[in-house]
């Protein structure tokens, strides 16, 4: 099935810039979803401006763009926004002089608080943090874990990328950091203060760098309680797309229901170039 609507009433605003989930709207783990290069020609050529917020902050923006580049599609750095970038900025609000900070998290959230002035710590100093960070993390161990809850239970600040439980694969849907922090969660009773969807943050961020208006930007997502709500909360117009997590029928579930519902990302440019940018038109 192609786009349907998923908006009552008729909103006038032409999009003129993108916010692109990555996992589930591009690919699925190292498989691209449809021809991207393609895709994006056919983005660039209808002048729409375009960038990335992503949940995943495991990677480094670094790494994204030549991820991206594999699969033919160019872009630059400040075009890609992630969870790790969004919950270092955030730490650095509340901590301006940087310090020690517990980190579990792969290289973009490392390079993403290195960056912003904070220390690494080892497990053998955790209990010198000024706060404890937490993304996904494929070397993840019972010792990160305990010390993670050892501080949190403390009384140390605890923050988190995102809270996505799975991450779509090939194969299927394997644990996301939300599943990971949910432990930590239950150990101590205390939620993190999160960076990534379905909070606003990463979408402002990715709209500042832009510099578009909210309502003429479409954010893009396979997942309703992280892509779409966000997007929602941010005062964006959104589409999901069914290549990831999200079902047809949960989607059509879904209060307020999404602008727009598409099979896919190259069904959704195409729509969006032949009726003429316009969201919520009716056919």
């Amino acid at each position: 099935m192609g786009l349907q609507h998923g908006i009552i009433g008729v909103m006038m605003h032409r999009i003129r810039a993108l916010i692109l989930d990555m996992d589930g709207v591009l690919w699925r783990e190292n498989t691209p979803i449809g021809d991207l290069s393609a895709i994006f020609e056919r983005i660039r050529a209808q002048g729409w401006k375009f960038a990335f917020a992503t949940n995943n902050g495991s990677r480094t923006p670094e790494q994204y763009l030549e991820k991206l580049a594999g699969l033919g599609v160019r872009a630059e750095r400040w075009q890609v926004a992630t969870s790790a970038l969004c919950v270092a900025e955030m730490l650095k609000k509340r901590f301006p002089n940087g310090g020690p900070v517990f980190a579990i998290g792969e290289e973009g959230v490392k390079q993403a608080l290195r960056e912003q002035g904070f220390d690494l710590l080892s497990l053998e100093d955790a209990e010198q943090a000024i706060a404890v960070v937490m993304g996904i993390d494929r070397s993840i161990s019972f010792e990160k874990m305990r010390e993670a809850t050892l501080l949190v239970r403390r009384g140390v600040p605890f923050f988190a990328t995102n809270p996505d439980k799975t991450f779509p694969t090939p194969r299927g849907e394997i644990p996301g950091a939300g599943a990971w922090i949910s432990v930590v969660t239950t150990a101590t009773g205390v939620e993190p203060i999160y960076a990534g969807k379905p909070y606003p943050f990463l979408i402002e961020m990715a709209l500042e760098r832009l510099g578009a208006p909210k309502h003429e930007t479409l954010v893009v997502g396979d997942r309703l309680e992280t892509d779409i709500a966000a997007g929602q909360q941010a005062g964006c117009p959104t589409a999901l797309v069914l290549s990831g997590v999200a079902k047809r029928e949960q989607a059509e579930a879904w209060s307020p229901p999404p602008t727009w519902i598409v099979d896919d990302l190259e069904s959704l440019v195409t729509a969006l170039a032949q009726r003429g940018q316009i969201v919520g038109e009716r056919a």
